[in-house]
């Protein structure tokens, strides 16, 4: 990005491009993160770090903090703790004697995968998340000036994330949650200039939450759930999610629906990257607040004594864009305290495509942010894949 941005900065000088404002305030799924599953939250946190300036774009003034960032934040997107154990039964057949008739004895077993589980009274829930998450789009600078600079923003993430859960009674359970993020940004410029890169390794999201399965009979179940996320650096979120499903044969049908409300630390939020001093931003939105939803519908399957399959289909709204993606798991569980469950979901639409942002750069020394003319996105990915460790004890 070294040789885009000084065209940049000859660009001001040559053709009087104004200085603007950059104001402060992530981050694939979680970003999610929502919960990415889809849940309260992912973060994908892109950190700006620089200076109290000021920046005027339309008028308008934004008041940056010293040491603040600029974010995109997403959903996790999972909501982990918030599993439940179904109603089904496998059938063993037993004989004792050929003069004997077989018969059937039910076995009910506490699925520790299965979306709606929540520890009973005086139990404890944990639930060891390794995942990564990956997210991009292309983007093409709108400036005339710029000669068509164009290239791909790429996010990479390594996460682990526990949640623990303890039931108060066998209906109402306690929550808390953290999340330790090993990330990557970048930059990569069509024109075969250096790829411009930026890190972030943190303890980035700590939360607490309750839940609360108010039906759950031989046909139907049903909770809701509260919670409170914090995001190192970036914003204060609070999630409420509810949940239905009817019971048929050894599967559980239901719906769910979740709601963000995010407080950002700042005022901006987008992707950036910092490299030698040398910033560039694409902005989403400004405000310090946004709302975010989510809702769809899924499957929650038992194939055999100790196997298990989820499928969740689900439509968000994000504040800036819209996106419809599609979740699988698949679980083994050999007995009633020990789950392994292996996830993947990705977008299957996003509305981001075909969008104009607002674009900025800044050179190092510099204090103030030149507008770029926008940026043109398409292409738009994201994908998370992991394993979870589930214990019930």
């Amino acid at each position: 990005m070294k040789k885009q941005l000084s065209l940049f900065i000859w660009a001001v000088a040559a053709f009087g491009m104004s200085p603007v404002f950059g104001a402060t305030n992530s981050g694939m799924r979680g970003a999610s993160t929502v919960d990415l599953t889809g849940g309260p939250a992912v973060r994908s946190q892109q950190e700006v770090n620089y200076k109290k300036y000021q920046m005027r774009t339309d008028g308008k003034t934004y008041e940056s903090k010293d040491g603040k960032s600029l974010y995109y934040t997403q959903p996790s997107r999972r909501s982990d703790l918030y599993k439940a154990y179904d109603g089904a039964s496998s059938s063993i057949s037993i004989r004792t004697s050929r003069r004997e008739t077989s018969r059937e004895t039910a076995k009910r077993k506490y699925f520790l995968a299965h979306p709606f589980f929540q520890p009973a009274k005086g139990k404890f829930g944990s639930v060891t998340d390794l995942g990564y998450n990956m997210g991009s789009y292309d983007f093409d600078i709108q400036d005339p000036t710029l000669n068509m600079l164009s290239g791909k923003w790429d996010m990479g993430m390594f996460s682990i994330k526990e949640d623990f859960s303890y039931g108060i009674t066998d209906t109402i359970s306690l929550m808390a949650m953290a999340r330790f993020d090993i990330a990557e940004y970048k930059f990569k410029w069509n024109d075969h200039s250096p790829t411009d890169k930026d890190d972030d390794t943190n303890l980035n999201l700590m939360g607490l939450g309750g839940q609360w399965r108010f039906v759950d009979n031989s046909q139907w179940i049903a909770n809701l759930g509260l919670h409170f996320q914090h995001q190192r650096d970036l914003s204060n979120n609070f999630v409420l999610e509810a949940k239905g499903g009817y019971k048929y044969g050894r599967s559980t049908i239901y719906g769910i629906g979740r709601a963000w409300y995010v407080n950002f630390d700042g005022d901006v939020y987008g992707n950036g990257v910092t490299d030698q001093g040398q910033t560039m931003i694409i902005v989403y939105d400004t405000g310090h607040n946004a709302f975010y939803a989510e809702g769809g519908v899924g499957v929650f399957s038992v194939l055999d004594q100790d196997w298990t399959l989820n499928v969740e289909g689900m439509f968000s709204y994000y504040d800036w864009h819209n996106q419809l993606s599609l979740r699988a798991a698949i679980g083994w569980q050999p007995n009633d305290w020990v789950a392994l469950n292996l996830y993947a979901k990705t977008n299957l639409y996003d509305s981001a495509n075909d969008k104009t942002l607002d674009a900025y750069a800044r050179r190092a020394g510099d204090a103030y942010y030149f507008d770029l003319g926008g940026a043109k996105l398409d292409n738009y990915h994201d994908t998370s894949f992991g394993l979870q460790a589930i214990f019930y004890f």
